[in-house]
């Protein structure tokens, strides 16, 4: 299910112009999702989704570890491709995958800064 979730999340984000720069980018034994661009932003994006409704928002498994592993990811990105983005940013994109078949994504930008 996971990769049709970030299926879902990366048709998503390039029907509203963003550009997917890599998927599944690792370092070490840790991964970022999506790392996509549009324009001056660079966007680290994680993808959650569920099958139902029965365990809760999607989003609330990004936990403050998870957070902190893609942000050591994240850095590791930008130095090897480069920091020269204006904005640079953590996105969620959480994703229901209905019973009807009408899958449902909700994109949050933004979804968390990083403090020290």
């Amino acid at each position: 299910m996971g990769r049709r979730f970030e299926e879902l999340a990366t048709e998503h984000l390039l029907s509203h112009g963003w550009t997917i720069l890599a998927r599944n980018y690792r370092f070490g034994r840790k991964e970022i999702d999506l790392i996509a661009a549009r324009g001056s932003t660079v966007a680290f994006v994680e993808v959650k989704g569920r099958r139902g409704s029965g365990y809760g928002h999607p989003l609330e498994a990004i936990t403050w570890k998870k957070r902190r592993e893609i942000a050591h990811v994240a850095r590791h990105w930008l130095h090897e491709n480069g920091g020269g983005w204006a904005v640079v940013r953590f996105d969620a994109i959480a994703v229901w995958d209905l019973t009807d078949g009408s899958p449902e994504v909700e994109h949050t930008p933004d979804a968390w800064r990083l403090t020290r």
